[in-house]
């Protein structure tokens, strides 16, 4: 990573550069719901656990910990934002002051990012972490040449900002947030200190170590190499969603984890069969060539404090880490199944959903354990197909640049689906029906949808709902409600699992193109469909009271 342009500035004028973001313009907002009618979209949800299971010293850690997420925190409001105290002065009721908190800025994320604030201009796609008049072309020259400059442009932990001479510089995230993760480091270090299991101990400390660095992977393969801990915290620039310019830069956010031991020993036996899930992918040999890590976890965990991405607009219900593709190859990841935030989405919006949107024959099919089984098979999905492509345009990733998440989410849906299948088919499921998973899978497209076109998730979900559509995987009657067809869902689904697996290993960056264009659009039915749900009141998301306080109040 080259640092050597940042060492013109004084810390003062880099720390201008990074707040000063020419957000708001003359345009005023578009006519909206009011704001009581957007927090409506949101039902609240206390975020606790059983503390009973921790030791003396693992409870003491958990403030240290959330500490740790604060910072996390301020990061990721300046990375989508910017001047976060200015915005929230300006809020012009307590109401509006709220719904700015929940988006972490001026734009509705359940809304296409739509504007609700007056004078707030469009959401610039690459939020904060470029200039606010940058365009494609000019960031593309700069990096064509390749090398060190090129690399660090185009890292996941710099920020692009301009020089003295207007020349596109990249500043490191340890400089540009100095005091937020020296904070963070030292919280970790104070944890690490009171860690009981060796594993947990060297974590923390190698994440403390990468927070004032921007080298985080000898802390990724330590994280994997942790199999015994109860508390877990995943923390640090992680995903790329926001940056829906390129897709290059990373996200700082915070969860702060207590595992489910029993839960997470009922579902250890699935890791051994990766290896041969890979092998039996509907598509050919050269889009399977990759052998996901044996090392593989899923768990099931308690979350009990998210922070920064983490916790901005919808909320992840589960986490497949790390991204780095070599520690993915090497160790294999780790799928952290949060059930705690699962059920609030499964009895607060998956059901209510439905009742209205499935057929009163198929609703008895709508199971939590078949939507944590999607959703867990989905986490796993992540780490099956193929990282790298296959005709030498370096990673999935890379190829498919700020296309990349939304279709690596449709990814990890559909061959989730087939994953159940086919366990389902070798009896590993034992009990279970699988037509169960097939309408649950469909209310849940629902609900994802609602997410709106600024989530990755959103936007997948619409293009898997409208290709599944297409097959006839399910019809709709003259009543509204929707009824499975499950020969036709099984041969769509093996369908879009293939055509999705060869345009990755192709890191075909204008199919993905296509592909959005021709599924990814909301017809007037669906949103006819998905305004149903909002008149009848249910939520598209959940919303925390989190932190020590209600830990303590629920013990």
């Amino acid at each position: 990573m080259s640092t050597q342009s940042f060492s013109r500035f004084t810390a003062g004028a880099v720390l201008a550069s990074l707040t000063a973001v020419s957000h708001v313009s003359a345009q005023a907002a578009t006519p909206s719901p009011s704001m009581q009618d957007r927090l409506a979209k949101y039902t609240t949800v206390r975020l606790t656990s059983d503390l009973s299971v921790l030791s003396p010293k693992e409870r003491q850690m958990i403030p240290l910990l959330i500490d740790a997420g604060r910072a996390m925190d301020e990061i990721f409001w300046m990375q989508a934002y910017g001047d976060k105290g200015k915005l929230l002065a300006s809020a012009s009721s307590p109401a509006m002051r709220r719904f700015i908190e929940i988006n972490y800025g001026p734009w509705d994320r359940l809304d296409g990012n739509k504007p609700f604030v007056p004078g707030a201009g469009e959401k610039p796609k690459g939020a904060n972490f470029y200039p606010a008049n940058i365009t494609k072309q000019e960031f593309e020259k700069a990096v064509a040449a390749g090398g060190a400059r090129a690399d660090s442009l185009r890292s996941l932990y710099t920020l692009v900002r301009r020089d003295a001479r207007g020349n596109l510089m990249a500043v490191p995230y340890h400089r540009a947030y100095a005091g937020q993760l020296q904070r963070a480091a030292g919280k970790l270090r104070e944890a690490a200190r009171l860690a009981e299991d060796p594993g947990l101990r060297q974590y923390l400390e190698l994440r403390a170590t990468a927070l004032v660095t921007d080298s985080y992977q000898p802390s990724d393969l330590a994280w994997m190499d942790m199999k015994n801990n109860t508390i877990d915290v995943v923390i640090g620039p992680i995903e790329t969603y926001e940056d829906q310019l390129f897709g290059y830069k990373a996200a700082n956010e915070t969860f702060v984890l207590i595992k489910d031991q029993e839960w997470s020993r009922r579902l250890a036996r699935y890791v051994t069969m990766l290896p041969a899930l890979q092998r039996g992918l509907p598509v050919a040999e050269q889009y399977k060539q990759e052998s996901p890590g044996t090392d593989s976890d899923l768990n099931a965990y308690d979350a009990v404090y998210y922070a920064g991405d983490a916790n901005a607009g919808s909320k992840t219900i589960a986490i497949n880490l790390p991204n780095d593709e070599e520690v993915q190859l090497k160790k294999g990841t780790r799928r952290l199944q949060l059930k705690n935030s699962m059920r609030a989405k499964f009895d607060k919006i998956l059901l209510p959903i439905a009742r209205e949107l499935i057929v009163a024959d198929q609703q008895p099919m709508i199971s939590f354990d078949a939507f944590f089984g999607n959703v867990m098979f989905h986490e796993v999905a992540h780490g099956l197909g193929i990282k790298n492509t296959i005709n030498n345009r370096g990673t999935v990733r890379e190829a498919l640049k700020e296309r990349a998440s939304a279709l690596e989410e449709g990814k990890a849906d559909i061959l989730g689906l087939y994953m159940v299948q086919q366990l389902n088919r070798q009896g590993e499921l034992k009990g279970e029906d699988i037509r169960n998973n097939y309408v649950t899978f469909l209310a849940s497209l629902f609900r994802s949808i609602r997410f709106g076109a600024s989530s990755a998730h959103g936007r997948a979900n619409v293009a898997t709902f409208n290709y599944l559509a297409k097959q006839g995987a399910f019809t709709r009657g003259a009543d509204g409600k929707y009824r499975v067809d499950f020969p036709k869902m099984e041969a769509a689904m093996n369908d879009l699992a293939r055509d999705i697996l060869v345009i990755q290993g192709n890191g075909d960056y204008e199919a993905v193109g296509e592909f959005q264009e021709q599924h990814g659009k909301i017809g007037p039915q669906l949103q006819a469909d998905l305004n149903r749900l909002a008149t009848r009141g249910i939520p598209v998301d959940i919303v925390f009271e989190q932190g020590m306080s209600v830990l303590q109040a629920a013990r």
